[in-house]
C-alpha cells in the first residue's frame, strides 16, 4: 500500500456548500446538501447514478425520483448493482437492463461487471458524469464499496466525472478493526488491502481508493454530509433505514455484521432464512455448550443466548437448528471481528461437526488465510486477533490521511 497524497490534488471535495459546524445540527446527506445547492455541481451536466433502494430522502422519497421530477439536473441513466436499483434480487442476483417504471429512464446492470466492460456500459449510456449514492455498513466484505471501486476505476477509463454523495458509515467511523485483506486473496468481496471493517464513509472510501489503489486517478469530486461526527451511530441521525440488502434488515445487523459474515465461509448458518440474520448462528447438533463457552470469554459489550431456530432458506433450510443468538448490550465497547473470531473458536471446540466451506470461502473473507489456518492449529482468540496488529496499525496510519470528519 503506497502513503500518497495526490487524490487530494485529483479530488474535490465540494466547497461550495458550508461546512459542518461545531455543534450538534441535524445531519444531512451528501444529496441533501447537494439538491439544497441547486445541484451547481451537476449544472450542465448529463448524469447517470449509481444507486439502490437506500438512495433515499430525508422524508424518504428515492433520490432518483426527486431527480428525475427537478429541471435543475439531467438525470439520463441509472446504474443498478447487486440487488439491483430497486432492490428486487436477492444475494449474487441483479435485476438486468431495463427501463425504470416510474421514471422511464433507462437502468443498466453494473453487477459482476468491472473495468472495461463496465466503462463500455458508461459509455454506451451516453452520460459525462457517475454519481455514486449507496448506503454501506462499514464492513469490507460488503459488495457495494467493491461496486464503488469498479465504477471509479470504469468512470476513469471511459472518461466521466465521478461525484460520490456522502451517507453516515452506521456503526460509526471511530476506529478501523480486523484484518487487512492480502493481495492475493483479492476478490468481489474484497478488491484492495484494507481493514474488514474499515472505519470509513463512502467518501472517504473513495478518496483512499483514489490516492492510494486506482492506476489513474479519477476526476473525483464528493459532497459531504453535514451534522456527522465519527463518533455518531446510526440512529442518532433521523433517517430511515432502507435494508441495503435483503439480509441487513435494520442497523443491529450492521452492528455485527463485520464479524458474524464469517460464518459464511462455514458449515454453520449465519441466520439467512431468519429475521435476526448475523445475529442467529447454529447447526444442526450444536446445542447449549456453546453460548456457554462464549459467555465464559466476557468479551466486552455482548452476551450470548442458547437459541434454536429453522431457517426458511439458505443453510438448513426448514430444519430446527441450536446456536447462538448475539446481545450486544455497550456497543461503545463491543468489537465485532474480535468477537466473530471468539465464536468460531470456541463452536469448533465444542462441536465436532464444524468445517470450512470446501472453497476455503474463509479465506476470501477474512483476506489471507491466517484465520483458517491458526483456528486449525488450535489458536485462541487473543493470539489470532494479535496476529494481524501491526498490519492494522499501518492501515490505521494510511486511513488517517482520507478522513473528512472529525
Amino acid at each position: 500500500m503506497r502513503l500518497s497524497r495526490r487524490n487530494l490534488l485529483a479530488s474535490a471535495t465540494m466547497a461550495a456548500l458550508p461546512a459542518a459546524s461545531e455543534h450538534r445540527e441535524e445531519l444531512h446527506t451528501g444529496f441533501e446538501r447537494l439538491a439544497a445547492d441547486g445541484y451547481s455541481l451537476l449544472k450542465g451536466r448529463r448524469v447517470g447514478i449509481v444507486t439502490n433502494p437506500t438512495g433515499i430522502t430525508e422524508d424518504a422519497r428515492h433520490i432518483v425520483d426527486v431527480m428525475h421530477q427537478d429541471p435543475r439536473v439531467k438525470l439520463t441513466a441509472v446504474f443498478g448493482p447487486e440487488h439491483g436499483f430497486r432492490g428486487t434480487a436477492q444475494a449474487g442476483g441483479s435485476e438486468g437492463r431495463y427501463d425504470d417504471p416510474a421514471t422511464g429512464l433507462p437502468v443498466y446492470d453494473t453487477y459482476l461487471k468491472s473495468g472495461k466492460a463496465l466503462a463500455d456500459v458508461f459509455t454506451a449510456s451516453g452520460v459525462d458524469t457517475v454519481v455514486f449514492d449507496i448506503q454501506d455498513v462499514g464492513a469490507r466484505f460488503y459488495t457495494y464499496i467493491w461496486t464503488l471501486y469498479d465504477c471509479m476505476e470504469a468512470a476513469q477509463l471511459a472518461g466521466k466525472r465521478f461525484v460520490v454523495l456522502d451517507r453516515p458509515n452506521p456503526v460509526t467511523g471511530r476506529e478501523a478493526q480486523g484484518p487487512v485483506l492480502h493481495k492475493e486473496f483479492a476478490t468481489f468481496v474484497g478488491r484492495q488491502p484494507i481493514a474488514q471493517a474499515h472505519g470509513m464513509t463512502v467518501a472517504e472510501l473513495a478518496r483512499l481508493f483514489n490516492g492510494e489503489f486506482l492506476s489513474r486517478a479519477v476526476a473525483l469530486e464528493t459532497v459531504l454530509m453535514s451534522g456527522w461526527k465519527r463518533s455518531d451511530w446510526y440512529d442518532r441521525s433521523a433517517l430511515p433505514w432502507v435494508p441495503p440488502s435483503p439480509n441487513m434488515p435494520t442497523p443491529d445487523t450492521a452492528l455485527v455484521y463485520s464479524g458474524t459474515c464469517m460464518f459464511e465461509g462455514t458449515n454453520v448458518s449465519e441466520g439467512r432464512g431468519t429475521t435476526r440474520p448475523f445475529e442467529l448462528l447454529g447447526a444442526e447438533g450444536v446445542d447449549g455448550r456453546w453460548a456457554a463457552a462464549a459467555n465464559e470469554l466476557a468479551l466486552p459489550g455482548v452476551r450470548f443466548r442458547e437459541a434454536y431456530f429453522a431457517p426458511t432458506f439458505s443453510k438448513f433450510q426448514g430444519k430446527t437448528v441450536g446456536g447462538v443468538q448475539i446481545h450486544v448490550h455497550d456497543r461503545a465497547v463491543y468489537d465485532p471481528v474480535r468477537t466473530g473470531i471468539a465464536l468460531l473458536v470456541t463452536v469448533r471446540k465444542v462441536w465436532g461437526g464444524f468445517a470450512w466451506r470446501p472453497d476455503d470461502w474463509i479465506d476470501k473473507l477474512t483476506g489471507s488465510s491466517r484465520v483458517r489456518t491458526m483456528i486449525d492449529a488450535g489458536a485462541g482468540t487473543d493470539e489470532v486477533t494479535g496476529a494481524w496488529q501491526d498490519e492494522l496499525a499501518a492501515f490505521r496510519r494510511v486511513r488517517k490521511e482520507y478522513l473528512l470528519y472529525r
